[in-house]
């Protein structure tokens, strides 16, 4: 774990000669710690004050206790004495900072990189011409000229769209949408076909209205169409409020 750097002069926090001795050095943190220990404080700012001067005694103290770390300030005395002292501006501290050295400045990234290669403009083509995704198999001679070229905005969109329209669902038959019973309503456990004869617009209100039932939906519209295609006159069924349309005050 690296040492604590102590910056300033030791023996002077300490009120210490340079040639004391390490009983000395000792004796005289003792007297200050006693003198100056937070406990003496009566009041916080006081308590604070003294905390503050106890922890520089105590870094000296550790400073000169250790013979490594105080020859190394003892020779830094030395050559300041020599060398007449440092300015204030120049003056390093006793230790060396620890660590590693700070990283080296680099120099600012300012290229300038041309992407006008790879923009696509919206519903762009991708491909020149039709062909398959890279590392799958050509398409067959039958599909390729059927094929159309992505693009940019939809990619997957009107394949999805040719193949949904070609497998359309098979609708049910007459007979059968006149035999499906309803489960709701005034024509409870009637059968379409009965409500087409007793109430007709009843038959495109479920067509036009309902929708969570999609199979009963669908059985009324095969019936709707089927009315529509032989001509039944019948009068138009006002939407009920609730249905997309606001109830009048």
């Amino acid at each position: 774990m690296p040492q604590p750097t102590f910056h300033g002069d030791p023996y002077r926090a300490l009120g210490l000669p340079a040639d004391a001795s390490d009983a000395a050095i000792k004796r005289r943190w003792r007297e200050l710690a006693r003198k100056l220990h937070p406990d003496r404080a009566t009041d916080p700012a006081e308590a604070a004050r003294l905390t503050k001067q106890m922890a520089r005694i105590n870094a000296a103290y550790d400073v000169l206790r250790d013979p490594e770390r105080r020859g190394r300030v003892d020779a830094r005395r030395r050559d300041e004495a020599a060398t007449g002292g440092f300015t204030a501006a120049a003056r390093p501290p006793f230790e060396e900072p620890v660590g590693p050295p700070p990283p080296r400045p680099t120099r600012p990234v300012t290229a300038h990189f041309d992407t006008s290669e790879v923009l696509h403009h919206r519903n762009a083509t991708l491909r020149r011409s039709p062909s398959a995704l890279d590392g799958h198999p050509p398409f067959p001679r039958s599909r390729r000229a059927e094929q159309e070229p992505l693009r940019s905005s939809d990619p997957c969109g009107p394949i999805l769209r040719r193949r949904r329209a070609a497998r359309q669902p098979r609708l049910p038959s007459l007979d059968d949408a006149r035999a499906t019973v309803l489960a709701f309503g005034k024509f409870h456990g009637r059968t379409l076909g009965e409500v087409e004869q007793l109430e007709p617009t009843y038959i495109d209100w479920i067509a036009r209205t309902i929708t969570r039932d999609h199979d009963l939906v669908v059985r009324a519209r095969v019936i709707r169409d089927d009315m529509d295609a032989r001509g039944v006159q019948r009068r138009v069924r006002p939407a009920t409020p609730g249905f997309g349309e606001p109830r009048e005050a």
